[in-house]
């Protein structure tokens, strides 16, 4: 970066030298110089192109990666974003261009289905990547030994080899690569009793989040993830995107979540029709520019569209003239036609894909009402005397760490799970319409097209394929059995049938999972223009965000309601993790163990009591800076007075208590601020 902004006189001249600006006033004297941070390259992408069977995915892709770079590859699902990784990595051979690495710089790649495999424990397979350290400690150690029983012939080689690799230790930051290890592993969500489970023993999720943290402890100077987030839950990708924020290297990030995109990136690289793009900011700038540009582009196609319209009218007309002066005027136009750079038309957002959800009857105000549910599993508790109630209209939100209970919850209401203790009570005319993250509503053997009529008979061949065709599966698309599709694809089949079922409460279980930002942002649009009422679990912090308007979190077995959305909830996690014992005082938060008026009343009057608790706290704060600071004056005329500043151990005493006094209000001004917030 350069240093700050300077006003030059009018008639200086500005000229542009290789890493520094030069201002030279008229006399030709430099008067003044400013160097900017040299930024070095560590990646070079120049004139990519790749076809599969003749089609071609990517197209003259260039762009550069410098240090400190946290870049994202963002474009719809097939636009080449895996492709073009494994291009960088060397995994697959372009058909033209040049992929350049800095000389001496390190990249690490995580694949999307990338994990580590082996008979290692969790520990030890993180363990692996410091060998460098561990091999140094050991020869420490040897040394350490050597020197007890050392002549003094040798004992000074020794302590010269001792220092020198106590040093390389240090610098390797040798002391502290347990505990770094063990931040690693706890941060991607393991706890300290799975730090010594065998890595065969894990699920495909947990075997990529090893590799994950071996990667992250590698410290390369550029970090490829593909879709990182997919196995991790909130408070983890929490921590990850802390991390990679303050990562010292290079990142290059391809993924749907958006949210972690916005915190992440200042960079984003857009493949769209084979193309990159490259936009400088998050995510949302990214979006922001490139609704500005496809509006700019299309405006400008369809001027062109027009242009070429009347043109070839033009033509037409005067070769039905048909005169040598008119015919050659028209040819003579067929001839300027024929040198225009047709412009490809703009990709247009969401112009194949249509979601439109709504209710074909409405429910009555009192939509669900859960009551004392419990639901273990063995010794495993999952979550104990939960109550909450949804009305009619609200789009609602759980959210927590894996594990915890929440599609269990979902269950319990779409009676596929029972529960230990409570019960669930519908509302009148409710009807239910469920999205399963694991599809189980699809039949794995039907065709789409089956898969929508058995369940639809009454549906005519031309509406199912309209219906279908919104969902993106057009001609022979209709016939594939479900087992061939892949995660994403039954995903939207699942929601063609949610559209279809015309349901007044739907209940959504992780609709976003293996969904491109595009279909996201269809879904989004459909809830939130949907009137029925939605209760969902999800990872998707951006989608809750936007389609969320209250939100329970399940937490330790409890369920805490924060009435709006995702940010709010950041909000008042923050407040309630600042000021731990006000965690009662926030009017928008509830707990779920509180449903009826009685228990509201009891909480509204415990908020008032801590309401003035806080303030007596405060008053009494503010009269212990007073007297502090009325003291100190006092001090300071005592020690400047005649009597008092020849006297060394008076002057002593006096200065001691002033400084007491300054930490005291050091102290005091702190919890003042608090209790003032």
């Amino acid at each position: 970066m350069s240093t700050p902004l300077t006003v030059f006189p009018p008639d200086c001249k500005l000229f542009l030298l290789p890493g520094c600006f030069l201002v030279v006033s008229p006399a030709a004297e430099p008067i003044n110089y400013y160097r900017k941070a040299r930024c070095i390259m560590i990646l070079s992408v120049s004139n990519i192109h790749k076809s599969f069977n003749e089609i071609p995915v990517l197209k003259n892709v260039s762009f550069h990666i410098e240090e400190y770079d946290k870049t994202a590859i963002v474009g719809i699902n097939g636009a080449g974003k895996t492709t073009l990784l494994r291009i960088i990595m060397g995994e697959l051979s372009a058909d033209e261009g040049i992929v350049t690495v800095s000389r001496e710089k390190t990249i690490g790649y995580l694949s999307q289905h990338g994990a580590v495999s082996g008979e290692n424990t969790i520990f030890d397979e993180l363990l692996s990547v410091k060998k460098d350290i561990i091999d140094l400690e050991q020869k420490m150690r040897s040394i350490e030994l050597q020197m007890k029983t050392a002549s003094e012939d040798t004992l000074q080689h020794l302590m010269n080899t001792y220092a020198s690799l106590t040093h390389a230790f240090e610098s390797a930051n040798g002391y502290a690569y347990r505990s770094e290890l063990t931040g690693v592993l706890k941060g991607l969500g393991f706890e300290e009793a799975d730090f010594q489970r065998s890595v065969s023993t894990l699920s495909g999720g947990q075997k990529t989040r090893v590799a994950l943290g071996k990667l992250l402890l590698l410290k390369p100077d550029l970090i490829i993830l593909d879709e990182p987030t997919n196995h991790l839950d909130m408070s983890s990708i929490t921590w990850l995107e802390t991390y990679l924020l303050n990562y010292k290297g290079a990142v290059i990030i391809v993924s749907h979540d958006r949210y972690f995109l916005d915190r992440i990136a200042n960079k984003v690289i857009e493949l769209d029709n084979t193309k990159a793009t490259v936009f400088s900011g998050n995510y949302s700038a990214y979006a922001a520019k490139k609704e500005m540009l496809r509006t700019a582009e299309y405006h400008a196609y369809m001027k062109q569209q027009q242009e070429i319209k009347h043109q070839e009218e033009v033509i037409e007309k005067l070769r039905s003239f048909n005169r040598e002066k008119s015919i050659r005027r028209a040819e003579s136009r067929v001839k300027m036609l024929d040198k225009i750079e047709v412009l490809d038309k703009p990709t247009e957002v969401r112009a194949d894909m249509h979601l439109k959800l709504e209710p074909k009857f409405t429910s009555g105000n009192d939509v669900l009402r859960v009551e004392d549910l419990s639901k273990s599993f063995g010794s495993l508790t999952l979550f104990e005397h939960l109550n909450f109630e949804l009305k009619k209209g609200e789009h609602v939100a759980i959210i927590g760490d894996n594990g915890t209970g929440k599609t269990t919850i979902l269950k319990i209401i779409n009676e596929l799970a029972a529960p230990d203790t409570g019960a669930i009570h519908l509302g009148s005319n409710v009807a239910i319409g469920y999205y399963d993250q694991e599809h189980h509503v699809l039949h794995m053997d039907k065709t789409l097209f089956e898969e929508i009529s058995d369940d639809y008979p009454s549906l005519t061949n031309t509406e199912i394929r309209n219906t279908l065709a919104a969902f993106l599966f057009t001609g022979d698309d209709v016939f594939k059995q479900i087992k061939s599709l892949s995660g994403g694809e039954r995903g939207r089949v699942s929601l063609a049938k949610l559209m279809l079922s015309e349901a007044n409460f739907l209940i959504l279980d992780e609709p976003t999972n293996h969904l491109d930002i595009l279909s996201k942002e269809i879904l989004e649009d459909a809830l939130n223009a949907y009137t029925g009422t939605v209760l969902y679990v999800s990872h998707d912090r951006y989608f809750i965000n936007k389609t969320a308007t209250r939100i329970l979190d399940l937490d330790h077995a409890v369920l805490t309601n924060y009435l709006g959305n995702y940010e709010y909830y950041l909000e008042k996690k923050e407040a309630q993790v600042s000021v731990p014992s006000d965690s009662h005082s926030a009017p928008a938060i509830q707990s779920s163990q509180t449903p009826d008026t009685k228990q509201n009343w009891k909480a509204q009057k415990e908020q008032q009591a801590a309401q003035r608790k806080r303030e007596n706290e405060l008053r009494k704060c503010e009269e212990a800076i007073e007297q502090l600071e009325q003291r100190n004056t006092e001090i300071d005329l005592l020690m400047a007075s005649p009597e008092v500043c020849t006297n060394v151990e008076k002057l002593q005493e006096l200065s001691k208590e002033r400084e007491t006094n300054e930490t005291n209000l050091n102290e005091l001004y702190g919890k003042w601020e608090l209790l003032s917030e």
